[in-house]
């Protein structure tokens, strides 16, 4: 990785089942000179196509409760200007017994080597269907600093990387290639050619939570590993491809979802609204 640079104030022990390596997750450059066609997110692993979407749905465990959980992650049709790169809008809907937790707006680019990066967040939480708080983080703001989503060449045994950095709300998790060339199978169909990685953040020590992507469809499965207290278990239930009227009620969605993160969030209002 000859971009990458150490953070070297930091040091994690990343623990799989047959072994426990001793290794810094790593910074990579962002280089905002790199993406002449940001918004055409076309990685193999991680496609985001505006209109398309998955639903995933499963278990999570909530203080020894477990909970029914459903995350509808749809790709809008607007961009943020973040650091002067445009980046992709993703919606996030997130549920636990049928009940809106989360909603979110995220954002994504990808560079010329075919790189997907994610340059922040801005997600709300809520109970009972009451609004109780966001913590969003930007590149660029507070202290954030993008980080790596989805390699374009994603190689097992490479160094754990960091997938943002938000230190104003301790947001700081890292990943790392587990495995390559495998096949997998959800109730809905079977994959060949899948990756796994395995993320992680610095508050979770010995806890990880396991993504499979398929490729051409992206994230189908999330598995767990270690002492995640949630213990949380997904598969691809649907893959959603919206027509135009669908595709614009979803980018009405995230531009309002953005206006209320201006009006309440100062760091948040200091960065260009999604169009």
């Amino acid at each position: 990785m000859k971009n990458a640079v150490l953070y070297s104030c930091l040091s994690f022990l990343i623990a799989s089942p047959a072994d426990a390596v001793a290794a810094e997750p790593i910074f990579v450059d962002f280089d905002s000179a790199t993406f002449s066609n940001p918004t055409r997110i076309d990685n193999r692993w991680l496609p985001l196509k505006p209109g398309s979407g998955i639903v995933l749905q499963g278990t999570t465990s909530e203080e020894g409760e477990v909970l029914t959980r459903r995350i509808d992650f749809m790709v809008t049709g607007l961009t943020k200007r973040i650091d002067g790169v445009d980046a992709v809008v993703a919606y996030i809907d997130d549920f636990a017994d049928d009940q809106l937790v989360e909603s979110e707006i995220a954002f994504y680019a990808q560079d010329d080597e075919g790189n997907v990066w994610y340059l922040g967040e801005y997600p709300e939480e809520y109970q009972d269907g009451e609004f109780v708080t966001a913590k969003p983080w930007i590149h660029g703001l507070e202290g954030a600093k993008a980080g790596m989503k989805m390699k374009a060449s994603p190689k097992v045994g490479e160094v754990p990387y960091f997938q943002g950095w938000g230190p104003a709300v301790d947001w700081n998790d890292f990943a790392f290639v587990a495995e390559t060339g495998m096949s997998d199978c959800v109730s809905s169909d079977c994959y060949e050619d899948v990756l796994m990685v395995r993320e992680t953040s610095l508050d979770e020590q010995g806890a990880f939570q396991l993504k499979y992507y398929a490729p051409d469809i992206g994230n189908h499965r999330v598995g767990w590993e270690g002492n995640d207290a949630t213990r949380e278990e997904l598969e691809l239930v649907e893959r959603v491809a919206l027509d135009d009227e669908g595709l614009e009620q979803l980018n009405e969605k995230a531009r309002a979802l953005d206006r209320r993160g201006s009006e309440i969030n100062q760091m948040y209002s200091e960065t260009s609204p999604v169009n």
